[in-house]
């Protein structure tokens, strides 16, 4: 039997209720809804670093941050760390990734970096094993914008661009599928930016007209009761979404017209959501772009579809699944088994419920805003930090304190801390166990939690 061809395309900063198979009553992404139909949507997805360069980092190794040393942006992925398209390579794959990197700098949060790739070409060395087709920068905000700008080939050539940037970054990766080695089986990444706020306007930028198309939105539950700037962002917001999606429509035809739909599985995500700055008024990050870096489901809970092979039949998976278990899975696909290789589980052991001794329970480390840990049941949000480290210079800490727990019983948007609440102590008790078990399992790490 013929390995499949796997596409991983992933947004930045998208939530999952922009998509309308997660509740998005406005026409954003009817090709993601028909990838769930067909395929699987795991309906509690969760990112385990809701930060770019950490995120990444993780995709490409299955290593959470405190792992590989990628805790916080502008930390390179370390070159002896095998990496998802060194497996892939190795199994005879194709590899291909085209869009934003934001794994070859090396430096101080938000200075420049000693080692600086933010507006060169990748040198080989630093593309965690794609040595074929490759059409990247490193940080793409920074040499483009929602509308044009550059990135660099595999032979470090500049490549500039001119016109909606979702769009652009779409035509390479269908330029590779035209020039692709047929006879072999290819794993493509499609990285977007979009619809993650540009850097140098400082807000979010759909293609012209967004504002008016979307002016009708709904504002998100969680949103509604803080101030922000999603009242002026959504609409360009869900405007780039919408491209997003419709590019991977552009992708699914091709695919469709070469003959290889079926034989090809499409994985939809995205690294991590946006709170549209209501959430870290507490962070050393006060007045900081921040539309991440926090335990909020607002950043954590995003878009995860996967079609194709095992993952049919329009299922929906209501266990919480972290996307820290996405390399693996992906190499699952491939038919490569790394044991232990790799933290997480094949999602599609938790399409078939092959365990059950699963524990339905995600895990995530914060950094830049906090030195943060945090874990996600289906009733609960529990949270600690500590209070006096710089969240962009310690990888972790010996000693937290409670920062944030959430019923989401009854507080389902987490509108109302209780950290503090008598009445919870119990419950806090039992998830604090829940949250040191899993920085000693992930970690390796024994701290403390100070009452």
């Amino acid at each position: 039997m013929n390995k499949p061809n796997i596409i991983f395309y992933f947004s930045d900063q998208q939530r999952a209720d922009t998509c309308g198979c997660y509740g998005q009553k406005l026409a954003i992404t009817p090709n993601v809804d028909k990838l769930a139909e067909e395929g699987v949507r795991f309906d509690k997805a969760f990112t385990a670093q809701p930060v770019c360069g950490p995120c990444r980092a993780l995709f490409q190794t299955g290593l959470y941050p405190t792992e590989t040393g990628c805790f916080r942006n502008n930390i390179a992925l370390p070159l002896d760390v095998k990496t998802v398209a060194n497996y892939m390579q190795e199994a005879g794959y194709e590899n291909a990734y085209v869009g934003k990197w934001h794994l070859a700098s090396q430096g101080n949060l938000e200075e420049q970096p000693a080692i600086d790739y933010q507006h060169s070409a990748v040198p080989l060395e630093r593309r965690g094993g794609y040595n074929g087709y490759w059409r990247v920068s490193d940080v793409l905000e920074f040499t483009s914008n929602g509308y044009g700008g550059y990135v660099f080939d595999e032979h470090m050539h500049k490549v500039e661009f001119e016109g909606y940037r979702a769009d652009c970054i779409t035509d390479f990766a269908l330029d590779f599928l035209q020039k692709r080695q047929s006879e072999k089986p290819f794993f493509l990444t499609v990285s977007h930016i979009e619809p993650h706020h540009q850097n140098d306007s400082k807000h979010y930028q759909g293609p012209l007209g967004s504002r008016q198309r979307f002016k009708n939105f709904e504002v998100p539950g969680d949103l509604a009761p803080f101030e922000g700037d999603y009242l002026d962002e959504y609409p360009d917001y869900l405007g780039a979404c919408e491209r997003v999606d419709y590019n991977l429509g552009r992708i699914l035809e091709v695919l469709k017209k070469q003959g290889i739909y079926e034989n090809t599985v499409i994985i939809y995500s995205s690294d991590h959501g946006s709170h549209f700055r209501t959430r870290n008024r507490d962070s050393h990050l006060e007045g900081f772009d921040d539309y991440k870096r926090t335990c909020h489901d607002s950043a954590l809970h995003v878009p995860l579809v996967i079609r194709g092979g095992a993952y049919h039949g329009g299922k929906v998976v209501d266990d919480l699944v972290s996307t820290a278990c996405l390399p693996k899975t992906i190499l699952s696909i491939a038919g490569i088994d790394i044991g232990s290789a790799m933290f997480g589980e094949n999602l599609l052991d938790v399409v078939e419920g092959t365990d059950d001794t699963r524990v339905n329970e995600v895990f995530a480390q914060i950094s830049e805003s906090r030195v943060g840990r945090c874990i996600r049941t289906p009733f609960f949000t529990y949270a600690v930090c500590a209070p006096h480290k710089d969240g962009g210079k310690y990888i972790d800490s010996d000693e937290y304190v409670d920062d944030f727990l959430y019923d989401l019983k009854k507080d389902p948007y987490q509108i109302i801390n209780l950290v503090d609440e008598s009445t919870y102590t119990k419950q806090k008790k039992e998830l604090r166990e829940h949250l040191l078990q899993w920085i000693a399992n992930v970690e390796h790490k024994h701290p403390r939690i100070l009452s």
